[in-house]
């Protein structure tokens, strides 16, 4: 891999950091290459990933390396990298190396398909999304190109139309960025991306040195050392303050810090003198007074200090401690730090991740339902789009100047770290309901959401297609170590198999999950364990996927909530229970990227809701699907009527994947009567309840036909009935189920007057994965006489807050036909 010169000393220049764990995590997890400077030319850095170069024109840079020809791989001349920070090593801003000169790509017209292609250049297999306005941070020098416009098949990005080389009427802050794959092109030898050696922090951790510290996580406290060379070093802590200590809990996933006990680990520095290796040979240890209550680890790394950083000097408002100010030690560094000693930190875990008791779930309950802001939407724990409580009503906040100091407060408010990421346009979906706040400018002192300057909004300045969402850093857990997936055709999908008991001469033992009673919610559970999207299936039998030698079960009766952040958190078997015996029937898993999210819309309920006394001679149909409550099987046929409450319901698909149904064309079930095939049994269920939630009258539907009967602008259709035709709901439409056609409604037939609760669930047996299923129940209130019903108050299941859910259950009844 070639590399260019004309970089800063290492005294002048920033360098990026990353959270690390443990020295035995994954390797995987570290390793974030740095931005190189442009060849020939004296460059110092001023801000992160901001650079003044000084001189004269660029001079040629250090020859590509040579190219095999790999199959896939596409063939081109042009020279690309990623930079910026904070990132990881498959994303970052894209740069891309032309006329002897490194320049950028402006975000105009840019898409998924010119993110696959320049990830393809770049040796991935392809993209998972691309960024906008900088988000790695601006560029320097020419930006090269603009509205470029790629199919996604072509074998270079020089085959995509665009404005031309050069030509562009973008600034550095709309430069674009690419997240590839965390896979490589198969035989793909030689990357094109060209990084420079230069003094780099490629990650931050800390070291726990209390020995009762390095068993529990997460790592709260210890020692901070910052990667450098793919070694481990220590930051001087001259200077060093609780700013600093803020900035590095929140890059770990803590909200806070706390003071350290700064005399106790002077006994570390003691144990621990800066001395070259070559000063320690054949050289008497002086015996040291004995050790303080808690044990101090005495390992060989442990022997000598490596400092690296000193003069670090954040304001504590940071989202990454490669924005402070700091210096580089220069050359050799072993009589560094001679007035200081390691700088320590110790960080203060949000409620999720305290320690376990009885005291701190009682605390961790209080704090939700005194909670004013929410993540909705998200994959993984600590993801979202935000939400905020208004006036008792749940809503969105408008993406218009979101950044990362404004993410920052939303996730340290919830208990987890700084931003990693501010996401914009609806990545987490669209919310439904209001728009509470837009233009959020915060500081990155404030506590809560609420005390940041905004502008209010309405409908008519800000859509739900700018819903803001984060990315949180949140503390390491380990928890994907203790689950695996076997047998499947890709990582997404396998046999699941656990951890069974310690580990044995250093080898673990695995086991499996008995199917009976598995399901979707166990199965997101996985996935987020595992870090890897949404569930997709949750299947009972994987004799498919019998590729290993793992026969033991070791878990039955599993029963989840969807919310765990482990298997282990969910109910399950003291004893192993397995009605159906045999690694055919072990719980396996289908996970994916994205998932749909339905939502009916409320207000359409309310304004549609009648009664009809319908003649028995027009309901056989009805009767044979079982629309009809039970006593209409002892009624007059053909004679008399029964009463039904009916409405239209309107189910908008607002997730990230098309909704589709469980079952293909080739298992739908026709129905001659009504002459159409159902691809669900129950799509939805309609129900009245009495205030204390007693069912009086029930009714269902079956998805006879799922479709898009309309789109949002620029949204096309995808999914049509007609000609049996493929089922679903694109991202962005909606499908309409009139109250004119059967089983669109609830037999009230049996039903007293009074004063009830009209619930709709939509997916109730959560046969299809949906990003989030506490928001498919709509509910409202309804006052029946006998004669006429009024129906108000309608709302999504998780659109209000605590208190006026109360509020609503406890609803007295209408005193007249006047509905406030």
């Amino acid at each position: 891999m070639g590399s260019s010169g004309g970089l800063p000393s290492p005294g002048e220049q920033r360098t990026p950091q990353r959270n690390a764990g443990p020295d035995d995590w994954p390797q995987e997890r570290m390793g974030v290459h740095a931005q190189g400077a442009v060849p020939g030319v004296l460059c110092q850095a001023l801000l992160w990933g901001a650079w003044l170069c000084l001189g004269v024109a660029a001079q040629p840079s250090t020859p590509a390396p040579s190219r095999q020809s790999t199959p896939g791989v596409p063939s081109s001349k042009l020279q690309f990298r990623l930079a910026g920070y904070p990132r990881k090593h498959n994303e970052g801003r894209i740069e891309v190396f032309y006329r002897q000169e490194w320049g950028t790509i402006c975000d105009d017209d840019f898409s998924l398909a010119n993110a696959h292609v320049l990830c393809r250049h770049l040796g991935f297999v392809g993209a998972t999304g691309w960024t906008h306005s900088a988000k790695y941070g601006k560029g320097v020098g020419r930006i090269w190109l603009d509205n470029v416009n790629c199919g996604g098949n072509e074998k270079s990005l020089e085959e995509c139309r665009s404005r031309g080389w050069g030509n562009s009427d973008c600034s550095h802050e709309e430069d674009a960025g690419v997240v590839c794959k965390d896979e490589r092109i198969p035989g793909f030898v030689d990357s094109n991306t060209i990084e420079t050696e230069q003094n780099q922090v490629e990650e931050v951790r800390l070291r726990p040195v209390v020995s009762h510290a390095k068993r529990p996580l997460p790592v709260a406290e210890g020692i901070v050392e910052v990667r450098h060379r793919n070694a481990w070093a220590q930051v001087c802590d001259e200077n060093w303050d609780s700013r600093n200590s803020r900035v590095v809990c929140g890059m770990l996933g803590f909200p806070a810090e706390k003071k350290v006990n700064r005399n106790f680990y002077k006994r570390f520095k003691r144990m621990a003198k800066v001395a070259p290796r070559g000063q320690r040979k054949g050289r008497r240890r002086r015996r040291l007074p004995p050790a303080p209550k808690k044990r101090i680890y005495s390992t060989r790394q442990q022997h000598q200090l490596n400092y690296r950083l000193h003069s670090v000097s954040c304001t504590g408002n940071e989202v990454h401690l490669s924005l402070c100010p700091f210096e580089f030690y220069k050359g050799n560094a072993t009589g560094a730090c001679k007035g200081g000693m390691p700088a320590v930190v110790s960080c203060v875990p949000g409620p999720l991740f305290a320690a376990g008791s009885t005291v701190q779930a009682k605390k961790r309950r209080q704090q939700q339902q005194h909670q004013r802001v929410r993540l909705k939407g998200g994959a993984k724990l600590g993801e979202g789009r935000v939400e905020v409580l208004k006036n008792g009503e749940w809503g969105t906040v408008c993406d218009d100047r979101w950044n990362l100091v404004s993410a920052s407060v939303v996730c340290r408010e919830l208990g987890f770290g700084s931003a990693k990421e501010a996401l914009t346009g609806a990545r987490m979906g669209q919310g439904m309901g209001q728009i509470h706040m837009n233009e959020v400018q915060c500081l990155g002192t404030e506590k809560s959401l609420w005390s940041c300057p905004h502008k209010n909004i309405t409908q008519e300045g800000c859509k739900h297609a700018e819903d803001a969402a984060v990315r949180c850093n949140v503390p390491y857990m380990a928890y994907e170590t203790t689950i695996r997936l076997s047998g499947g055709r890709s990582r997404f999908e396998g046999r699941v198999e656990v951890v069974l008991g310690a580990v044995s001469h250093g080898v673990r033992r695995w086991g499996l999950i008995c199917g009976d009673g598995w399901g979707t919610l166990e199965a997101m559970v996985v996935c987020r364990q595992l870090g890897l999207g949404f569930a997709n299936h949750g299947l009972q039998e994987t004799w498919y996927w019998d590729a290993s030698n793992v026969t033991e079960m070791a878990l039955s009766g599993v029963k989840c909530a969807g919310h765990e952040m482990a298997l282990t958190h969910c109910q399950h078997h003291t004893a192993v229970n397995c009605q159906r015996t045999g690694t055919r029937f072990a719980a396996g898993v289908i996970c994916s990227e994205t998932a749909s999210d339905l939502l009916l819309h409320a207000p359409l309920v309310q304004e549609t809701a009648y009664i009809e006394d319908r003649p028995l001679h027009m309901l056989y149909c009805a009767a044979e699907e079982n629309c009809l409550s039970s006593t209409a099987r002892n009624a007059n046929w053909p004679y008399g009527h029964r009463r039904l409450l009916r409405f239209s319901s309107q189910i908008h698909n607002n997730g990230r994947a098309d909704f589709r149904p469980k079952a293909g064309r080739h298992s739908w079930v026709w129905h001659e009567c009504h002459g159409h095939y159902h691809s669900m049994d129950i799509f939805t269920h309609y129900d009245l309840l009495t205030p204390n939630g007693t069912k009086v009258a029930e009714g269902h539907k079956a998805s006879f036909c799922l479709e898009d009967t309309e789109c949002e602008e620029d949204v096309g259709k995808r999914y049509e009935c007609a000609n049996f035709g493929e089922q679903g709901i694109t991202v962005g439409c909606w499908d309409l189920y009139r109250h004119d056609i059967d089983c669109q409604w609830i037999d009230i037939t049996d039903v007293k007057p009074g004063n009830y609760i009209l619930q709709v669930v939509i997916n109730p047996r959560y046969e299809v994965a949906e990003s989030d299923f506490t928001n498919n129940a709509m509910k409202c209130n309804c006052k029946y006489d006998g004669h006429r019903i009024w129906v108000h108050n309608c709302h999504i299941g998780d659109a209000l807050s605590e208190e006026a859910n109360r509020r609503f259950e406890q609803y007295p009844g209408q005193l007249n036909n006047q509905i406030a």
